[in-house]
């Protein structure tokens, strides 16, 4: 299994593009679950941490 280190405030670009037409999201808080933020819209949504291993391209900028 691939264990990524993620932190708050990272940006992450995601495989498929949100609704919205945004690929790049916010990470709002961690846990089992990571609650991240579309910066295009606005909207968040939990996903399981392993399922966002499998769905992360690339982290864009550092966090805190």
């Amino acid at each position: 299994m691939d264990n990524k280190v993620y932190n708050i405030g990272d940006k992450i670009v995601l495989r498929k593009k949100h609704p919205c037409g945004g690929f790049e999201w916010e990470i709002i808080k961690l846990g089992a679950d990571i609650k991240i933020k579309c910066t295009t819209c606005g909207r968040t949504i939990f996903v399981p941490r392993v399922e966002l291993n499998k769905k992360i391209k690339k982290i864009v900028t550092g966090g805190e």
